[in-house]
């Protein structure tokens, strides 16, 4: 179950701050398209045990006044469709503006849980200035700062009272299989090839969730389900907004997915979205594998496969641990054995490694390599089992866990994967008190 955020507002308000401050950590600012400046981005929030997705909708900066406010009214409707809750922020020290009062209009008729949020409410002076916003129109409002912090608890909190508590995996599910990647790398001529028939993507009506598209798959006797986020909105619409919704689409498949199966463009190779993607999977703790589509136009000597793949790998890391195929939708080039190793990464990603055959190998590795001794203390690993989680999980007990650092921890993540079969997994790795 994913549950999606979406913060909109006009630009200057203090989005992108907002949005920092949920996630606690500076995200570098996504602009890969001339003539548009946005900070489209998007990550994984937690708060009180729950995580949910934000997406900043960032704001744009065009020619024209009346591009400018088409643009940002287009990305307020694609909020308002797509997530399941909207922080609709404002800025006490401009007071109510024309676009505010125009963008609160919109949000007014919105069935989803609307947050009104006035940021820049840093001292006593401006909360008074802040009670004009009443005026808007909304029953949840919230004054904060988000250069320092205050008042974002509030509203947090607000938030994930409406977040569902995770559902447990239920055995014997079928696999699910999410093709990712930007517009135009060819996820859609992948689904066809491999179901061998041509089929609609997208039922545009106004007004209604278009889901990604289920399709169910038998490849020798092995059931899946293909889960495609392409054909995201009808080519007469902008590409603008286009990119916007396949960033919430791909965000929503990489929730319901076991497996992210993410596609890259041959002669494009990989950008900055792919690899905000690509983390956010890992983040989430899917198996991934990578093709490289298009290969058969892309010009090749003796190693060209394997020096784009190190050049590629060079960029995923530190999770650099994926399988790699280099594949043509199109001419049905290696997309079988694409599904064959996604089938092999979800089992990666399901096995229970037994206790026994855990100590047996990691605890000669710690043996071979110790724990760098930290305030005259040696630590001692004594015992490891695997914690039972969906994502592949590892508690190793010892006696001074806050002790270890993470190249330390990279080493024992080196380790498993080179004696058990974990590629395309991420793994999380705790220590524990014994």
């Amino acid at each position: 179950m994913s549950y999606t955020v979406a913060i909109t507002g006009r630009p200057n308000v203090g989005k992108s701050t907002f949005f920092n401050r949920m996630l606690e950590q500076r995200k570098a600012i996504v602009d890969d398209i001339s003539g548009v400046t946005r900070d489209r981005q998007y990550g994984v929030a937690e708060w009180i045990g729950k995580s949910f997705n934000v997406i900043d909708t960032g704001g744009f900066v065009a020619n024209s006044t009346d591009v400018f406010e088409k643009e940002i009214r287009k990305q307020v409707h694609i909020a308002v469709e797509e997530a399941n809750a909207i922080i609709f922020m404002v800025d006490v020290t401009s007071g109510i503006t024309s676009l505010d009062e125009e963008m609160a209009d919109l949000l007014r008729r919105s069935p989803k849980p609307v947050y009104l949020v006035v940021n820049k409410v840093d001292n006593h002076m401006r909360q008074l200035e802040a009670a004009e916003f009443y005026s808007l129109g909304f029953e949840k409002i919230f004054f904060l700062s988000s250069i320092s912090g205050t008042g974002t608890g509030e509203l947090l909190d607000e938030v994930c009272s409406l977040i569902p508590k995770e559902e447990k995996e239920e055995p014997g599910t079928v696999p699910k299989f999410a093709i990712i990647g930007q517009p135009n790398v060819g996820k859609s001529s992948l689904l066809n090839a491999l179901i061998g028939q041509e089929r609609t993507i997208v039922s545009d009506i106004a007004g209604t969730t278009r889901d990604a598209v289920h399709t169910t798959y038998n490849l020798f006797n092995k059931e899946f389900i293909l889960i495609d986020t392409a054909g995201i909105r009808r080519k007469s619409k902008v590409n603008e907004d286009l990119e916007f919704y396949s960033v919430i689409r791909a965000i929503s498949a990489v929730d319901e997915a076991d497996v992210c199966i993410f596609l890259l463009d041959a002669e494009k190779g990989i950008t900055a979205q792919d690899l905000s993607i690509f983390s956010l999977a890992e983040k989430k703790g899917k198996g991934i594998v990578v093709l490289v589509n298009k290969w058969d136009v892309v010009k090749k000597e003796t190693n060209t496969a394997r020096d784009y793949e190190k050049v590629l790998k060079k960029k995923l890391a530190p999770f650099a641990d994926v399988p790699v195929l280099f594949i043509s939708a199109t001419e049905k080039l290696r997309i079988f054995q694409a599904m064959e190793t996604a089938l092999k990464v979800y089992d990666n990603r399901r096995q229970k490694i037994p206790t026994s055959k855990l100590n047996d190998t990691m605890l000669k590795a710690v043996e071979a390599y110790h724990a760098p001794v930290v305030r005259g203390h040696a630590v001692k690993i004594k015992y490891v089992t695997q914690l039972p989680t969906i994502v592949p999980s590892f508690a190793f007990f010892c006696n001074y866990p806050d002790d270890i650092k993470k190249p330390y921890r990279n080493y024992l993540e080196n380790k498993m994967r080179e004696i058990f079969p974990l590629t395309g997994v991420p793994i999380r790795i705790f220590f524990r008190k014994k």
